[in-house]
């Protein structure tokens, strides 16, 4: 077997992660035929190559599917994971140690002075292989490739469908591309979908947490934004316009830290939204007066929906603006000046609607396509020039704040009340501490936010439609497969190694976690629940 010792395993993770697969390099691109390479090495997919498959997930990238198809049963696993990874510019003059683990776990080594005391503790005692990518998520993907190989050596009677898909780390595009042909690869193939197994790393909760944990569910992320148009004017008179920084602040002040949208589940809570982004649409520097601003708020959510979301969202979004209005018309009394207009607030669908009536359906979409075949721009920049240039033909308006949604969208999931997963995760924790002294902690929403989110959706909530109608890009160059999620009713559940400091330099895997630890409980799992008498 290639994959079945630990010291396979380790051999795996490296040759994984030396294959460069940053988010939006070239590297995320070839990764897919370099593992359909390197699977085709199982005797399997060179008697059955239709059962490796790239699927499109645009921009020249593609998700893999790898199906070890028993013929014993239908029951079906579908094992998930992503492998792109986040950008290095943390790692500086070490970036050319960032995808050699080996290495670079020796050059912290005669660096540690570089570290934290945990850090150091943690290099000293040789239990770590750093480098990225490490934890987040390749040890995932191979422990998967490693149970595939395993089901086709000895025979399992039970399907596993392997499923690593590029881009998890910006808009999840190959999750959201994969789901939509999950249903094709279930009908072509004859499979029943029983599991959806993703493999993300345990997550520390807080700094020097020894605790391992187990994911029933993935939180929520979404997006609410808003376009300020404001009226310009010359610094040197400043009242004889309204500026559009003047008119976010009120906003960016309202939704940072707010309370709004908290929710609790289980003892677990949301944290708190802030401003990810507030930007000038002005792209040269002059004496004018900023009209034009765009401000992304980050909101976590578990039980609310973008319904939910957005209601509360608009009317904070009112809230401020009359706040807004009412501070400006006092500096004007105070000035002795006249305001030069009354603030509105709309939604981008209103604004669409108006723009739709003044315009037509052509012209409307001419200023929509102009933005969308525009591949300089990334789908929240496209979102706030689509409702700029809407208000630039529609000047009547302004002062007008737009508020919207930008992607990317993340519906929060959880399968905490499912039976399965009720055993399973009662089977995990007996088993983790008769064999191995550990007592792992359930955690009913992930919170590094993850492609579980796509894997399923409540059947009968049909509220995506507001974030349909409210998101510029709407079916040009982002969607949300909502209805084929609302098919897959299916329970999930996240178990995978245990690392630290994802994202940042010192990200690490911890090698008897995941080499051994993890591996056998999940080949356990799959026995205990799924194998067929």
């Amino acid at each position: 077997m290639n994959w079945n010792t630990e010291s396979q395993l380790e051999d795996l993770i490296c040759q994984l992660v030396s294959w460069d697969s940053r988010t939006g390099t070239e590297g995320e691109v070839l990764f897919p035929y370099k593992l359909k390479d390197e699977l085709f090495k199982l005797d399997y997919f060179m008697d059955n190559p239709g059962f490796l498959e790239l699927h499109d997930a645009g921009r020249e990238r593609n998700a893999l599917s790898g199906l070890y198809r028993s013929g014993q049963t239908d029951r079906t696993i579908v094992l998930i994971s992503h492998f792109d990874t986040v950008h290095t510019k943390e790692f500086g003059s070490r970036s050319r140690f960032a995808f050699s683990p080996r290495e670079l776990t020796q050059h912290f080594r005669e660096k540690m002075n570089d570290f934290s005391e945990e850090v150091k503790e943690d290099i000293k005692s040789g239990d770590y292989l750093f480098g990225r990518g490490t934890m987040d998520m390749k040890m995932g993907l191979a422990l998967h490739i490693h149970l595939l190989e395993k089901a086709i050596q000895e025979r399992w009677p039970v399907n596993l469908l392997l499923l690593t898909v590029p881009d998890e780390e910006v808009d999840s595009a190959g999750m959201r591309t994969a789901v939509e042909k999950l249903d094709g690869l279930k009908r072509k193939h004859g499979l029943d979908i029983s599991l959806f197994l993703n493999s993300e790393p345990s997550f520390t909760q807080r700094p020097e947490d020894p605790n391992y944990y187990i994911y029933s569910g993935s939180i929520g992320k979404i997006m609410p934004s808003a376009l300020f148009y404001g009226i310009e004017t010359h610094a040197g008179e400043p009242l004889r316009g309204l500026n559009a920084y003047y008119m976010a602040s009120f906003l960016n002040q309202k939704m940072e830290f707010t309370d709004a949208f908290s929710e609790e589940e289980y003892g677990e809570k949301t944290p708190l939204p802030l401003t990810l982004k507030s930007y000038d649409l002005k792209e040269d520097y002059s004496t004018q007066t900023s009209h034009h601003v765009a401000s992304l708020y980050n909101v976590f959510t578990m039980r609310q929906n973008a319904e939910d979301i957005f209601v509360k969202y608009d009317f904070l979004a009112k809230e401020a603006m009359k706040e807004c209005q009412e501070q400006y018309e006092m500096i004007c009394r105070r000035e002795n000046t006249r305001p030069v207009g009354q603030i509105r607030t709309m939604s981008y669908r209103e604004l669409y609607e108006y723009t739709l009536k003044k315009l037509g359906a052509e012209k409307t979409d001419a200023i929509i396509d102009i933005y969308v075949d525009r591949d300089d721009l990334d789908d929240r920049e496209k979102s706030m020039r689509i409702a700029n240039r809407m208000v630039t033909h529609c000047k009547e308006l302004v002062p007008l704040a737009v508020t919207l949604f930008a992607p990317p969208y993340y519906p929060s999931v959880n399968a905490s009340e499912d039976g399965l997963i009720r055993d399973i995760v009662g089977y995990t924790k007996s088993y983790m501490a008769e064999h191995h002294s550990i007592d792992p902690i359930e955690v009913h929403y992930f919170n590094g936010i993850s492609d579980l989110s796509y894997v399923t959706y409540d059947s009968h909530d049909d509220s995506w439609e507001t974030y349909r109608n409210n998101t510029p890009v709407w079916d040009r160059t982002y969607t949300v497969p909502f209805e084929e999620m609302q098919k897959l009713q299916v329970p999930f559940i996240n178990i995978g190694p245990f690392g630290k400091d994802a994202h940042k330099l010192t990200e690490r895997l911890h090698r008897k976690n995941a080499f051994q630890v993890t591996p056998e409980l999940l080949e356990n799992i799959l026995k205990e629940f799924f194998w067929e008498a």
